[in-house]
Protein backbone atom coordinates (compact mmCIF):
# COMPACT_ATOMS: atom_id res chain seq x y z
CA UNK A 1 0.00 0.00 0.00
CA UNK A 2 1.04 3.55 -1.32
CA UNK A 3 0.10 6.56 1.34
CA UNK A 4 0.91 10.43 0.85
CA UNK A 5 1.14 12.48 3.91
CA UNK A 6 0.32 16.25 3.95
CA UNK A 7 0.87 18.65 7.05
CA UNK A 8 1.57 21.49 8.31
CA UNK A 9 3.39 22.57 11.75
CA UNK A 10 2.61 25.96 13.55
CA UNK A 11 2.90 28.45 14.65
CA UNK A 12 3.65 30.19 11.36
CA UNK A 13 6.22 32.94 11.12
CA UNK A 14 6.85 34.72 7.75
CA UNK A 15 10.49 35.60 8.36
CA UNK A 16 11.81 32.57 9.14
CA UNK A 17 11.00 29.10 9.49
CA UNK A 18 10.84 28.27 13.12
CA UNK A 19 12.71 25.18 14.48
CA UNK A 20 9.58 23.21 14.60
CA UNK A 21 9.01 23.54 10.50
CA UNK A 22 12.65 22.87 9.84
CA UNK A 23 12.71 19.59 12.25
CA UNK A 24 9.53 18.30 9.98
CA UNK A 25 11.68 19.65 7.10
CA UNK A 26 14.07 17.25 7.43
CA UNK A 27 12.34 13.91 8.52
CA UNK A 28 10.08 14.27 5.50
CA UNK A 29 13.32 15.21 3.41
CA UNK A 30 15.57 12.38 4.75
CA UNK A 31 13.11 9.11 5.20
CA UNK A 32 13.71 7.74 1.06
CA UNK A 33 9.79 9.20 0.53
CA UNK A 34 8.73 9.66 -2.94
CA UNK A 35 7.37 13.15 -4.74
CA UNK A 36 8.40 15.25 -1.63
CA UNK A 37 7.20 18.42 -1.70
CA UNK A 38 7.51 20.78 0.95
CA UNK A 39 6.59 24.65 1.08
CA UNK A 40 5.79 27.60 3.49
CA UNK A 41 2.28 26.45 3.80
CA UNK A 42 2.21 23.08 3.35
CA UNK A 43 4.18 19.83 2.53
CA UNK A 44 3.46 16.65 0.88
CA UNK A 45 5.21 13.51 0.53
CA UNK A 46 4.22 9.93 -0.99
CA UNK A 47 5.56 6.47 -0.29
CA UNK A 48 5.15 3.21 0.70
CA UNK A 49 3.11 3.23 3.93
CA UNK A 50 5.54 1.78 6.67
CA UNK A 51 7.68 4.38 5.20
CA UNK A 52 5.52 6.87 5.48
CA UNK A 53 3.73 5.80 8.92
CA UNK A 54 7.49 6.39 10.48
CA UNK A 55 7.70 8.74 9.08
CA UNK A 56 4.69 10.80 10.53
CA UNK A 57 5.58 9.77 14.01
CA UNK A 58 8.90 11.23 13.80
CA UNK A 59 8.03 14.50 12.41
CA UNK A 60 5.01 14.37 14.96
CA UNK A 61 7.67 13.86 17.94
CA UNK A 62 10.50 16.18 16.48
CA UNK A 63 8.39 19.11 15.59
CA UNK A 64 6.52 19.00 19.51
CA UNK A 65 9.87 18.83 20.88
CA UNK A 66 11.29 21.81 18.60
CA UNK A 67 7.89 24.11 19.92
CA UNK A 68 5.50 23.08 17.40
CA UNK A 69 1.97 24.02 18.76
CA UNK A 70 -0.46 22.21 16.32
CA UNK A 71 0.19 19.88 13.63
CA UNK A 72 -2.49 19.41 10.80
CA UNK A 73 -2.20 16.33 9.55
CA UNK A 74 -4.04 14.28 6.62
CA UNK A 75 -3.02 10.79 5.27
CA UNK A 76 -4.11 9.76 2.14
CA UNK A 77 -4.30 5.68 0.51
CA UNK A 78 -3.15 5.68 -2.76
CA UNK A 79 -3.49 3.00 -5.46
CA UNK A 80 -0.44 1.30 -6.85
CA UNK A 81 0.18 3.54 -9.57
CA UNK A 82 -0.16 6.44 -6.97
CA UNK A 83 -3.89 7.33 -7.99
CA UNK A 84 -6.35 7.82 -5.15
CA UNK A 85 -7.58 4.73 -4.38
CA UNK A 86 -11.42 5.48 -3.45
Amino acid sequence: MRLKVEFTTEPFDLEEAPAHALAAREVIETAGLDAVDVGPFGNTAEGAAERVLASVDALLRRSLEAGATRISLQVNVLGDDGEGAG
